[in-house]
């Protein structure tokens, strides 16, 4: 078959389709278009939600991560402080075995 024969047939074949879904359509354009509308800013105000939930997780988040440094950091520093303590400790043992 020839492209010029396969786009033809395709478009007999779309023609057809549109008439036969024009002809058992449920219901009018002008109720579906509502429909559309509607359930378009039910996907926008959804959407919307959506957002600003994920918003409101980041920064719960956010805020959580940030006092898990800080306890963290606090930890460090406490273990840092408390291994010079023994560093000194034995400095000063073994300055007075010298």
């Amino acid at each position: 078959m020839s492209a010029k024969n396969y786009w033809f047939a395709f478009g007999i074949g779309v023609s057809a389709g549109a008439a036969i879904a024009l002809l058992y359509a449920p219901q009018t354009g002008v109720k579906t278009r509502k429909q559309l509308r509607k359930r378009a800013e039910d996907a926008g105000d959804y959407l919307e939600d959506a957002g600003n939930y994920l918003k409101a997780q980041a920064e719960r988040l956010s805020d959580e991560t940030q006092k898990a440094i800080k306890r963290t950091k606090g930890q460090v520093d406490y273990a840092v402080d408390k291994a010079g303590d023994v560093v000194n400790s034995a400095v000063k043992s073994a300055q007075s075995l010298v």
